[in-house]
């Protein structure tokens, strides 16, 4: 199997390439969307990839926004215990870039940068759970399952920053301020459940102590760099070089973490 992205010769069952790291998508055969390599159903229209019927595999077809039956009211759907990588990125110092701009000017800025973060999630399969104002909240592992997420959160962190310095470097020439982001990344036990808000939408939304530390992660990041937990490296340790920050006193979390 070639890489269509660098050319390099890959094994029939890789799911990322051996020289560039890119996935090997999985397309639709209905919408032609590109899909995660181990997806079952279309992040796009949700249709069955494997040519099978979504009743069939016994669970309601996921996508982007998420689908749900015509009869689900606006209570909250039954919680499903998972093994999630979560992901919080943000503009580092996004109030104070604002404060002498006109709103649509800020917008005009922060946009294109939200923009960049969700299509380096998107690149590795993760589901954008919710925008933040000046960054974003991603999930890898839910709703579609992979067994690689940890990297996959790594590796769009890497390709989300590398964007956001081209990002900013333009915004340089153009004479604007510079626009500098943070990442953080921990994986952990959680309980992710579809709601349904009252306007019909569905919002699919984990509830766990592992996603306040990766958001905590984002906080203690250096600007224009990735922060993670203890249990992040020792699932991509091989995949990664880490930079070992010692334990570190996190808000809300009784012992020290290592990170």
């Amino acid at each position: 199997m070639r890489c269509a992205k660098c050319g390099a010769e890959n094994p029939d069952r890789a799911k990322f390439c051996v020289e560039c790291a890119s996935p090997f998508a999985r397309r639709c055969p209905s919408c032609n969307a590109e899909n995660p390599p181990t997806a079952k159903f279309c992040l796009e229209c949700a249709k069955p990839l494997d040519g099978t019927s979504g009743k069939s595999q016994g669970t309601a077809a996921v996508s982007s926004p998420i689908q749900v039956n015509a009869g689900t009211t606006d209570a909250s759907q039954d919680g499903e215990r998972k093994v999630v990588t979560f992901l919080f990125a943000d503009i580092k110092g996004s109030m104070e870039l604002m404060e002498d701009l006109d709103p649509e000017e800020a917008r005009a800025i922060v946009d294109p940068a939200l923009k960049l973060m969700m299509e380096a999630v998107h690149h590795y399969g993760g589901y954008v759970a919710q925008l933040t104002g000046d960054g974003i909240f991603a999930l890898f592992g839910a709703p579609v399952a992979h067994e690689d997420h940890p990297q996959r959160a790594l590796f769009a962190a890497l390709r989300l920053q590398e964007e956001m310095r081209r990002y900013s470097a333009k915004l340089r020439v153009a004479g604007n301020l510079p626009v500098e982001a943070r990442v953080g990344v921990n994986t952990g036990e959680a309980v992710v459940r579809s709601i349904t808000t009252g306007q019909g939408n569905v919002e699919y939304a984990p509830i766990g102590h592992s996603t306040g530390l990766a958001a905590r992660m984002q906080a203690l990041a250096p600007t224009g760099s990735i922060a993670v937990t203890d249990p992040v490296r020792k699932l991509c340790e091989g995949y990664f070089t880490f930079k070992t920050l010692g334990p570190t006193k996190v808000k809300g979390v009784t012992e020290p973490a290592p990170t």
